[in-house]
């Protein structure tokens, strides 16, 4: 059963009444032995300062030292400190704060204050919102600002003493707290002895998924065998990330989107990443992976990087039928073919809404399209995705919002043809060492490479279909290889 204590800076600050559980000075907690040796404890640090080197700081440090759950944590509090610090977290909110400022539709003017109170706040529309602060920046007491330039934006959070809660909220914030302290704490379990551990960034609500439900167990369970506790964790958890040795993305990547904020993050942190900020630049981006393959004499379908005034240059290049491509579409979304002039304007027109520059190419028809996947420069599988019925993309997206795919087959690499190996395997090194999967069309002329993909499908029945547990296993083992080079350098 975990023990609750409130600690305050200034007795006089304590105006709560009964909470439920004890108030203690942090002079006594600090000093006083019967603290020392408490196990299982909650302290509730509510100390008038957080800043480095306050009694605030060393309540929670000590808390920490005699392996105390402490809220604010240290970390939390290190965060809190300058706008550089807790300025990419903020960014990581920003599709929130959207949707909160979208409820609160009433007058706001262009700046507004807010008083968070262990994740409560007195504005019904943007509850959830603050709920998710708190989860980002884990203090008692926090005072947000938003302004609205553009858009909503948050500009500033500072963590407050309990000193400065107002009269009119004294009920607002004991109910709050009573709210925090009926939650059912429990100090962590002490963790089996493992090498290292993975996270695993992952959506359960996404309806594409590059990993499913099954084959997310199966890299857990590859983990375990080699000695790496694997966690998977979701956005609402890029406060924790440093927690962890290594990061790996099974989230759909893009560059203005939290996948890629997660990336940096761990990258910043010194962690082992795939995919790795570099490979998502590289790949989410259309026209800068068709210069790429051009450079590098890749062969492509014919492919005209166009601009507004370029069309009738890329029609003259291309004719009909072609394929227009946003630069960062995925999973076949942004990329239409055009039968004729009409179709080419009318589709361009609404991809230049979303891009300066879109792809005008070639269109091959194959049956399905081979998949290469290449994992530190080498080969791991080979797979054939079809069509989906009587349409020409492996996925067909509907204007009702469903979808349709096309089967597959896996084939063992040596059963793949050689070519279409070599070819993807010579794309992907261009990228860079991580898990990219090559989508190739091969046909009468030859071999041309559609695009690399740095976060590849990894699905249960799909493409483990011939390695079964052992690509999986083959995933983690790069991870513990490069852990394990890493730790010997130091």
């Amino acid at each position: 059963m975990t023990q609750q204590i409130i600690v305050v800076e200034d007795s006089a600050d304590w105006k709560f009444g009964e909470v439920g559980c004890p108030v203690v000075h942090v002079d006594d907690y600090l000093t006083g032995r019967e603290y020392h040796k408490l196990k299982h404890v909650q302290v509730i640090n509510l100390c008038r300062s957080y800043k480095y080197l306050t009694i605030g700081y060393y309540c929670s440090l000590l808390a920490e030292a005699r392996r105390h759950r402490a809220t604010p944590s240290v970390k939390s509090m290190l965060d809190l400190s300058s706008k550089a610090m807790y300025g990419l977290d903020a960014v990581n909110l920003d599709e929130q704060i959207q949707k909160g400022f979208r409820r609160k539709r009433d007058q706001l003017g262009d700046e507004l204050r807010l008083e968070i109170y262990f994740g409560q706040c007195g504005v019904p529309a943007l509850a959830d919102l603050a709920r998710q602060i708190f989860e980002t920046f884990p203090a008692p007491l926090l005072r947000v600002t938003f302004e609205k330039h553009d858009k909503w934006r948050l500009t500033a959070i500072r963590a407050l003493g309990l000193h400065r809660v107002p009269k009119p909220d004294r009920e607002r914030f004991a109910e709050a707290l009573r709210g925090y302290l009926a939650k059912r704490w429990r100090s962590p379990k002490a963790r089996p002895t493992s090498r290292y551990d993975l996270a695993i960034l992952h959506n359960p609500a996404d309806p594409l998924p590059p990993s499913d439900a099954r084959a997310l167990k199966n890299f857990i369970k590859a983990g375990r065998a080699q000695g790496v506790d694997v966690e998977l964790i979701e956005r609402k958890d890029y406060a924790r990330l440093a927690e962890y040795d290594a990061l790996f993305i099974r989230d759909t990547t893009r560059i203005n989107h939290y996948t890629y904020r997660f990336a940096k993050r761990a990258e910043s942190e010194g962690m082992v990443v795939i995919d790795d900020p570099q490979s998502i630049l590289r790949c989410t981006n259309k026209v800068y992976l068709a210069e790429l393959l051009r450079a590098h004499k890749v062969p492509t379908p014919r492919t005209v990087i166009a601009g507004r005034n370029d069309l009738d240059a890329a029609e003259q290049a291309i004719g009909y039928p072609m394929v227009l491509k946003v630069p960062d579409g995925s999973f076949s979304r942004g990329v239409v073919k055009a039968e004729n002039r009409a179709q080419m304007l009318e589709s361009a027109s609404a991809l230049f809404d979303s891009s300066e520059l879109i792809l005008v190419q070639e269109f091959l028809y194959t049956e399905f399209d081979w998949r290469i996947g290449v994992l530190n420069r080498k080969p791991i599988f080979a797979c054939q995705y079809f069509m989906s019925k009587k349409h020409w993309q492996i996925v067909h997206y509907k204007q009702s919002g469903s979808f349709s795919q096309g089967g597959w087959r896996t084939v063992a690499l040596e059963d793949a043809p050689a070519e279409v190996v070599n070819v993807a395997l010579k794309a992907a090194n261009l990228i860079g060492d991580g898990l990219y999967g090559v989508d190739t069309k091969h046909t009468a002329d030859g071999v041309y490479v559609i695009e690399v993909n740095d976060n590849p499908n990894i699905e249960s029945a799909v493409e483990d279909g011939v390695l079964k547990d052992k690509l999986y296993d083959t995933i983690i083992g790069e991870f513990v290889r490069r852990l394990d080079d890493r730790h010997r350098r130091g």
